[in-house]
């Protein structure tokens, strides 16, 4: 305690502190405003891409909602909007930037604490805390949109013999993704859902399909519009060539099942690699400080262990991204 409250570092504590405060009132603020917009409207808005009519009494919610559509016209803002989408997360592009900021002072406040040991330590550490934290919600979107990614991979061979089949009983081509979303598991049920909405509010089919390819980015559902395109310009049987493609779908997950089997290994001896000496680092920083102290000491002449934490680092990150090369076999 008397190393966070000594001279050097009681101006930055103090100012991390307020600023952390200041940032977890105006969270609360904002989430206590009400959650959404009438359900209608932002059907209407998501859809349609409309903007709803603003109201006359201005509230933290509707500024909130202006600074989202101001950060959403940006390219990053896109790019952030269609990561949200595709990881099915009911979160704003602005609502999204702050928790990253929240992040990176929580990470800025461990950090500090992580390298009390010396003033350029607690400086440090609380720079890479609140940089490798600010990326947390990324990674968790990131991570949320790669398994609904691949469970809607997985599950698009049965879709498609599901429309083959109804197809072949009589239905239109809308009607079989209508019969989709209504019978088909989540996620495939909720991402036709939302394809059938959007041709119901005067979207073109194609224009629907593609909107569905961005936000499923897949080789496999590619193959799939880009054979409906086909058949709706120059004709065919369309359910024929379904279940061509089902089969050929079925057997890429099986044989993707198989790779991830055989390589679990490698990545679990990745993640290993890497987080152990990491963690040991921190751990030992964080039950005895002077122990790591002299690492993050700079003295005149340098020594020849100064620049050890960031070999170290870079060697470890240059391990890790060659393990998982080796491991990433496309097919």
């Amino acid at each position: 305690m008397e190393r966070l409250l000594s001279p050097e570092l009681l101006p930055i504590t103090l100012v991390g502190l307020g600023l952390f405060a200041l940032l977890l009132i105006a969270l609360v603020v904002l989430m206590l405003q009400g959650r959404r917009r009438d359900g209608v409207a932002e059907r209407l808005s998501e859809f349609a891409g409309r903007a709803p009519a603003e109201q006359q009494t201005a509230n933290p919610r509707q500024a909130l909602e202006r600074l989202d559509r101001v950060v959403s016209q940006s390219k990053q803002g896109g790019n952030i909007q269609r990561d949200l989408a595709r990881a099915d997360l009911k979160m704003t592009v602005a609502e999204f930037i702050l928790l990253k900021l929240a992040c990176a002072l929580v990470g800025a406040a461990l950090g500090y604490f992580v390298g009390r040991a010396s003033p350029l330590a607690a400086f440090t550490g609380a720079l890479v805390g609140g940089i490798l934290f600010s990326f947390l919600p990324n990674l968790y979107v990131s991570f949320t949109a790669k398994r609904r990614v691949t469970a809607f991979n997985n599950q698009l061979g049965d879709t498609i013999t599901m429309m083959a089949n109804a197809l072949r009983g009589g239905y239109s081509f809308l009607q079989t993704l209508d019969m989709v979303a209504r019978e088909a598991p989540e996620p495939v049920s909720g991402e036709f859902r939302r394809v059938v909405q959007e041709v119901g509010l005067g979207r073109t089919t194609e224009e629907a399909l593609n909107n569905l390819l961005r936000r499923m980015p897949s080789d496999d559902l590619d193959l799939l519009i880009t054979a409906v395109n086909i058949q709706m310009e120059v004709g065919g049987n369309l359910a024929q060539i379904l279940d061509t493609i089902g089969h050929t779908i079925r057997e890429r997950v099986r044989i993707k099942g198989e790779i991830q089997t055989l390589t679990a290994q490698g990545r679990i001896s990745a993640w290993v690699v890497t987080g152990l000496p990491i963690g040991l680092a921190i751990f030992i920083s964080v039950v005895n400080p002077s122990y790591m102290a002299p690492i993050f000491t700079f003295g005149m002449p340098p020594q020849a262990w100064c620049c050890l934490p960031v070999t170290s680092l870079a060697m470890i990150v240059m391990g890790y991204f060659a393990i998982m090369k080796i491991m990433d076999i496309d097919i």
